[in-house]
């Protein structure tokens, strides 16, 4: 850390979420707050929440938010004195917090030799192993040829854990079981470690079966105090990425949080530590705790923290950044924490949880917060989800004055949640925080794998409810395109005898039900043998109730141009009316040869070339998306027979990246 001083500007490296919260503190503090931004986020709310944003390159990280030239260039043309990386891009980056201090700025983290030796997992465990913390077992050495990283797993034991050594947040991370997976293991990880982070460094791990994911946070200041406070459950999980966190954790008795944040706050003194830290365990079932590595920056689920602590940690890096003593004592942290109750917060996601959680991009067409609830994030009608960037859209976190009633809170908040114009995990975060294994704390990082496999996420096909629930807002939204007509002429037709065909695609399923006018808002509709009549009740720019037969629903929805996103029962649907639509050509992707991309994206990998054979499952080609690499195999045995991409392009959703022959 640069020699601290008073400063009353902040430029934040940083968009999202994140960027808004350390915005909402600064300007609580009287500080001026700048804003920058990449070209997919022109128009986003962090800019607009800032009291100045300025253009820092296009929408690709690495020549945007990564780019440690336009960050100082924005921070000179804005005139800001100090730095703030939030988390993710640059906040573990020594060589960001050098080119700032160097630029005369305050960097608002630790100094960049502490960065340096935590940021890299191998360099890390070797200090804390130095420093008497536990470790989970492993290799850190610097040959990670193939032959000897299958040296050294044979040696630790499988099934071993493959972990990119320069960076987090799942990426480079690989579960291997047996020794003939690793290699392909390895290969992928560097490739993703790569990409993500600039450095292909593998370490090994043992696996440690079904543990709890612990992390201690801690904070010390220039004066040299340091305290813990105290620890966060981040056991739910997927794709080894954190889901649900919460505090305190239900599986941490007092006698053991004492422990782990004794260890926690001696590594911190053995290495100089300055300003927010956290550092992650591995609990295993039998009690025995492993240091896995450090953050070196705030943390996504700080929020729990706060909830339980009634403090603000952005305030408490402010403040320590500009040399001031931390605010509160360790008897004065654990006495809060005794009486502060239970968080629990969920990312909300662009993911769709049925398609083993695949990145999603498009345009917000309504969202609504949940009251009661603090929510973070940087969400507004209209704005559209870039696909460049994490897919974490928000944090809803929920305090209760116990475990119980933090649950309750946070299951009526995701009911009240509103997101639509793109999939997301809402509902399933729902299912995860209802679930009486939940409930009941008893959860480890193999919950969803345990509960929620992936054969039980697909979607199945709409039931008969919600595609009349379907029909009813298409024809009202279509009945509603003009206003020039009074109220009770909407929706009637002069052919009430006769049902008319409305044709339709419901989460990308066809659908015909037959249609007929009994009156304003009111139709019969057949479908099979079935005959049902519904009738709108009343309507809001954004709910409608309905009654459907003997049944009355609430709604909430959003139209488009084609048509509209609904809630029912608890989950996000969209119908497209197709009724005077041209008739597509039949055939699928699997069918016909298409190989297409479920997913904007760039194309990291290409694994076959234009008259190669292909086997059925084999992987094609690498599209990475929101920071993620996903494979996409072969469909059936062939031969490609076209190649229509490269390594380094963007593709859209649907674009044909290949063509197959079966054999």
């Amino acid at each position: 850390m640069a020699t601290p001083h008073a400063f009353r500007s902040v430029l934040i490296a940083n968009r999202g979420e994140i960027a808004v919260r350390i915005q909402r503190t600064a300007r609580r503090l009287g500080m001026r707050t700048i804003a920058v931004y990449a070209e997919a986020d022109r128009d986003a709310p962090h800019c607009r929440a800032a009291d100045l944003a300025l253009p820092i390159g296009p929408s690709q990280p690495q020549a945007s938010y990564l780019n440690i030239e336009a960050l100082l260039d924005a921070a000179r043309r804005s005139g800001a004195e100090a730095v703030h990386p939030g988390y993710g891009f640059l906040a573990e980056s020594d060589a960001f917090a050098i080119a700032c201090i160097d630029a005369g700025l305050v960097f608002i983290g630790p100094a960049p030799g502490t960065i340096r030796s935590m940021g890299n997992k191998a360099a890390a465990k070797r200090m804390m192993h130095a420093a008497g913390v536990p470790c989970v077992p492993g290799y850190e050495g610097e040959d990670v040829s193939d032959a000897r990283m299958l040296q050294e797993a044979s040696r630790i034991g499988y099934p071993v854990m493959v972990k990119a050594a320069a960076g987090g947040g799942g990426r480079g991370m690989r579960h291997v079981e047996r020794p003939e997976h690793l290699v392909a293991a390895l290969r992928s990880a560097r490739s993703e470690a790569e990409n993500a982070f600039g450095s292909g460094e593998l370490i090994l791990e043992k696996a440690i079966i079904e543990p709890r994911h612990i992390e201690i946070q801690v904070f010390a200041d220039l004066h040299g105090n340091i305290v813990h406070l105290g620890e966060r459950d981040c056991s739910v999980q997927r794709r080894h990425q954190k889901l649900i966190e919460e505090s305190p954790s239900p599986a941490v008795p007092p006698e053991l949080r004492e422990r782990m944040g004794a260890v926690a706050v001696a590594a911190a003194r053995a290495i100089g530590y300055v300003g927010a830290g956290t550092l992650e365990f591995l609990l295993a079932p039998d009690g025995a705790f492993y240091f896995m590595e450090m953050n070196t920056r705030l943390q996504v689920e700080h929020a729990v923290t706060e909830a339980v602590l009634g403090i603000d940690l952005v305030e408490w890096q402010l403040r320590v950044a500009m040399g001031e003593t931390l605010p509160m004592t360790q008897v004065e942290i654990d006495a809060r924490r005794s009486r502060g109750g239970h968080a629990i917060e969920v990312r909300l996601c662009a993911e769709d949880p049925r398609q083993d959680f695949l990145p999603q991009s498009g345009t917000v067409v309504r969202w609504r917060a949940p009251g009661d609830v603090r929510t973070d994030h940087a969400l507004a009608d209209g704005w559209t989800v870039p696909p460049y960037y994490d897919s974490m859209l928000a944090k809803i976190v929920a305090h209760g004055v116990d475990r119980a009633d933090a649950c309750r809170r946070l299951a009526k908040a995701l009911e009240d949640c509103l997101l639509l114009g793109l999939r997301t995990n809402r509902a399933f975060l729902h299912q995860c925080v209802t679930h009486p294994a939940f409930v009941a704390g008893d959860v480890s990082t193999a919950f969803i794998d345990q509960h929620f496999p992936a054969a039980t996420r697909q979607r199945p096909s709409a039931g008969i409810e919600v595609r009349q629930a379907a029909v009813v807002l298409l024809t009202h939204l279509r009945s509603g395109v003009s206003r020039r007509y009074p109220a009770e002429l909407q929706g009637w037709q002069n052919s009430r005898a006769y049902p008319a065909v409305c044709r339709f695609a419901l989460d990308a399923e066809s659908v015909d039900l037959r249609v007929r006018a009994l009156g304003p808002q009111r139709w019969e509709m057949a479908s099979d043998n079935e005959v049902i009549e519904a009738e709108v009740l009343s309507v809001t720019a954004d709910r409608l109730m309905l009654r459907l037969g003997e049944t009355f629903l609430t709604i909430d929805y959003a139209g488009f141009d084609s048509g509209c996103w609904f809630v029912f029962d608890g989950v996000e649907h969209v119908a497209i009316d197709t009724t005077y639509a041209r008739p597509e050509r039949q055939g699928g992707q699997a069918g016909n040869g298409c190989i297409a991309t479920p997913m904007n994206g760039r194309v990291v990998a290409l694994h076959v070339a234009e008259g190669d054979a292909v086997l059925a499952g084999q992987s094609l080609l690498v599209v990475e998306a929101m920071k993620m690499e996903h494979s996409i195999a072969a469909p059936f045995a062939g031969a490609v027979t076209g190649l229509f991409t490269r390594v380094g392009a963007q593709v859209a959703p649907g674009a044909v990246l290949m063509e197959i022959a079966a054999s």
